[in-house]
């Protein structure tokens, strides 16, 4: 290269950058979703462009182009099948009515109506989780949907992976998506060689594909759902890897929460999946969409999904729809509570009202800055009179909520900015009190092995502590 043209063309980089940076900059102010995040975005961008407009470029959208034409699709098609089926789904569909209009909210977020008629089974922590969804796929005649944001080439990834490859081989329709981002060496693996071989079809979710997705490694797909034959359907926490059957010796115990359900609801968890498969592969899940609605069970269920392609931040809003609705009781068990002000002010306004609010976080989160942030808002809560409880039984990696004595949550969603705008998530929301009772009893148990948090003991932090949980603070948008 020519000596004396090396200055311009460093010039001419150096404009570049400042005029990317000036439009990145137009872009986060006109497209970010939080007051917070525009400001701190446009800063960072006018003041340190070389360094931000490349972070800007992989993680600064939170909006994901091009899902929600694709859904819009799936959703026509669930129409058609709510209508159709032979199962008469319709007829299990809940009404909106005066003394539940919870549903009229949550309906219109999650695009899909609560149903009746489901039977539901709590599962608590691993062994109990993946014998039960391993069983249900060894009943398989027709189709398994399996999918995980972590999947393993570990001892109960090859434990599973025998199940799908025999239920492949025996004829079976078989569907595993994963994501890259969360398994980004699974391609690789030995075991995901076999299962192709066998005929099982793999695909990942794709989160950069698409033209304006292509540099964004922000979006992930947290999904942990398996369908089997239209039957029965698993969704919660657990991911599968032997450290969620407490086998890492760095976590030590792992304690989370999932659950298995028959019923006209199993339709709501194979479209939720099928809108995924479509964006991965761009072909559509060619299955006979028969659902059982002969459950035996009475349980009131929605199937709520939540994506950032929405216009809505439908997790955010869904878990403030519930928060606002307790009349009694709102607990919550969330290992990254990084909430919004919007949470925030929800829960400090139900503690104010006489609602029992709980909060249950590991002792031991798995980051410093999320576990200094935890502190941050929990010194927030503590004044009004909401209860802050820290597992000790190990790592505690449930999504769980329960409101009042009727309403129960389990799902893959935190109550984190990444669960609310960024993540693709489900959660089961259950509405049934013998449930309700069982979430109950399963919480006072975590929080018979947990500490609550005093003021007093906020109160004697060090002042490191406070400037600590302050920064953590100013960082929450990204956690």
């Amino acid at each position: 290269m020519d000596a004396e043209a090396l200055p311009t063309l460093l010039g001419v980089a150096v404009v570049l950058v400042y005029v990317l940076a000036v439009v990145s900059a137009f872009e986060a102010v006109l497209k970010a979703r939080t007051a917070q995040g525009a400001i701190a975005w446009t800063i960072s961008l006018v003041a340190f462009p070389v360094l931000t407009v490349p972070i800007y470029l992989v993680f600064g959208r939170n909006r994901f182009t091009g899902y929600l034409e694709q859904r819009e699709f799936i959703e026509a098609e669930s129409r058609r099948l709510i209508e159709h089926t032979s199962g008469n789904v319709a007829e299990h569909i809940v009404p909106v009515t005066p003394e539940m209009p919870v549903y009229g909210s949550l309906s219109r977020l999650a695009r899909m109506p609560a149903t009746e008629g489901n039977a539901v089974a709590l599962l608590i922590d691993g062994a109990r989780t993946f014998d039960s969804i391993a069983a249900g796929m060894q009943r398989a005649r027709k189709h398994i949907l399996f999918q995980f944001y972590i999947i393993r080439d570990d001892d109960l990834g090859r434990r599973l992976g025998r199940i799908l490859a025999d239920r492949a081989r025996a004829g079976v329709k078989v569907f595993l998506l994963y994501d890259e981002i969360g398994s980004p060496r699974f391609h690789r693996t030995r075991l995901y060689q076999q299962l192709l071989m066998t005929g099982v079809n793999l695909a990942p979710f794709n989160t950069t594909q698409g033209r304006r997705n292509r540099f964004q490694l922000n979006f992930r797909n947290h999904r942990k759902v398996v369908v089997v034959d239209g039957e029965e359907a698993w969704i919660g926490g657990h991911n599968v890897g032997v450290e969620y059957l407490g086998q890492n010796p760095r976590f030590g115990h792992w304690r989370d929460t999932h659950v298995h359900f028959r019923g006209p609801a199993v339709l709501s968890a194979e479209l939720a999946f099928a809108t995924d498969w479509l964006w991965a592969t761009q072909s559509n899940l060619l299955l006979d969409w028969e659902v059982n609605t002969q459950a035996d069970g009475d349980c009131r269920m929605m199937i709520f999904p939540s994506d950032p392609a929405s216009v809505y931040e439908e997790a955010g809003l869904m878990f403030h729809q519930i928060i606002v609705s307790a009349a009694r009781r709102i607990w919550i068990a969330s290992p990254y509570f990084v909430p919004d002000n919007a949470i925030i002010s929800a829960l400090q306004l139900a503690a104010l009202r006489g609602v029992d609010v709980r909060v249950l976080i590991p002792d031991e989160p798995d980051g410093p800055v999320v576990g200094m942030a935890n502190w941050s808002f929990t010194r927030q809560l503590l004044p009004l009179g909401v209860k802050v409880y820290r597992y000790q039984g190990g790592f505690m990696h449930q999504k769980v909520l329960l409101m009042d004595s009727h309403l129960a949550g389990v799902g893959t969603a935190n109550f984190d900015n990444r669960s609310f705008r960024l993540n693709f998530e489900i959660t089961v929301l259950v509405q049934d009190d013998a449930f309700a009772a069982q979430v109950e009893e399963m919480l006072e148990r975590d929080f018979a092995r947990s500490r609550q948090v005093s003021r007093e003991e906020l109160d004697d932090k060090p002042a490191w502590f406070s400037l600590a949980m302050a920064a953590a603070r100013l960082l929450s948008p990204v956690l």
